[in-house]
């Protein structure tokens, strides 16, 4: 039986990864990109423990052969539509047990070899949470900027031209704001996240600096390491600057128009602003945000939560930040990526004290 190691398996260049799990095992926490193809049902494997805690052992292993048997030909059908010319197949399930060897041992017998992860995704997760500390890049160049100016469209034009990025939201599935997990799903646990920050690392191995908004220490479900947040608070930061108009329009943009048809959607917005409610102190902007959001009137809703309710807030955010502060005044984020790009070459050729070791 061919078997590898979690550090092994990083040096494979194109590993299909395929996790036996069940599903509710997948959903809580998995390696990036793996394909999910359980041997047992979330009942099925509930059925097995529950055996295992009042009969034993034997009588486990007997019912979950009773159980898998049937699905043999099927499982081993779909494993091998995933291994294509040149690919390397894993598999792997919790504690690389008797799961992931059965499932080997009938790939052999169907004449498909594949590796044994090691340790599961247990050793897995183990592995990327020693190993997230030293990863980091040795400087942070933190974008900050009231909501609305477009942080994260910013990172991925920067991205686009080369630049190495960390985009957290996109890690957390979550957004900052009332707008929260609008369009994407309902947020990352703190294993995926941590598994994507990872991955994310491995990408922008051997640069010197990684650009970063300035998130606060929890994004959604999700929380920052002190490693990171300290790295972030000592980092170069990048002040972006767009006019109110314009931030309310790309709001709108992203989170209203796409998506205010949808069933969901008044719903989500409605205990979005419930929350914003109760920090907001002032009569007349509850008023004002409560008979907007009634009539459905969500440029208007915006505009004064960003006015009245993120932007004080924000200010008083940015205290944590301990180096200096670069703005950039930009009329979108395309425009502020173009010149934070320009920024960081004129960093660059500043003497070693203020550069960026680009």
């Amino acid at each position: 039986m061919k078997e590898i190691t979690v550090d092994e398996l990083f040096t494979i260049k194109e590993p299909v990864i395929i996790d036996i799990r069940s599903p509710i095992e997948f959903k809580d926490g998995a390696i990036p990109g793996a394909i999910n193809i359980p041997i047992f049902s979330d009942e099925e494997r509930q059925e097995i423990g529950t055996i295992y805690k009042q009969q034993g052992q034997a009588a486990a292993k007997w019912r979950a052969m009773e159980l898998v048997s049937p699905k043999i030909p099927e499982l081993m059908r779909t494993i091998k539509a995933y291994h294509t010319s040149g690919s390397e197949l894993v598999i792997h399930c919790w504690r690389g047990g008797m799961r992931s060897k059965a499932v080997i041992t009938f790939l052999e017998f169907s004449g498909i070899y594949a590796w044994r992860l090691i340790g599961g995704y247990k050793a897995y997760r183990h592995y990327i949470l020693e190993q997230l500390p030293t990863m980091l890049p040795n400087k942070a160049i933190v974008l900050h900027g009231l909501t609305g100016v477009g942080k994260t469209e910013v990172l991925k034009q920067l991205k686009k031209k080369g630049y190495p990025i960390l985009d957290l939201e996109e890690m957390a599935g979550h957004r900052g704001s009332i707008f929260g997990t609008i369009g994407l799903s309902e947020g990352h646990n703190q294993k995926t996240f941590d598994s994507l920050l990872f991955k994310g690392l491995q990408e922008i191995q051997g640069s010197e600096y990684f650009l970063v908004e300035a998130e606060s220490k929890r994004i959604g479900k999700a929380v920052q390491s002190e490693e990171l947040m300290n790295s972030k608070f000592k980092g170069t930061n990048i002040y972006i600057h767009t006019p109110l108009e314009q931030r309310v329009t790309h709001l709108v943009s992203e989170y209203v128009i796409p998506y205010e048809r949808e069933p969901w959607y008044y719903e989500k917005i409605s205990l979005g602003i419930e929350k914003v409610l109760k920090r907001v102190k002032d009569a007349e902007i509850k008023k004002i945000l409560i008979e907007a959001l009634k009539e459905r009137n969500y440029r208007v809703m915006i505009q004064v939560l960003l006015e009245s309710y993120y932007d004080p807030r924000y200010d008083h955010a940015r205290q944590e930040y301990q180096e200096e502060f670069f703005d950039i005044f930009a009329d979108n984020p395309i425009d502020a990526a173009q010149k934070i790009a320009a920024k960081l070459e004129e960093l660059a050729r500043k003497p070693v004290s203020k550069a960026l070791k680009l």
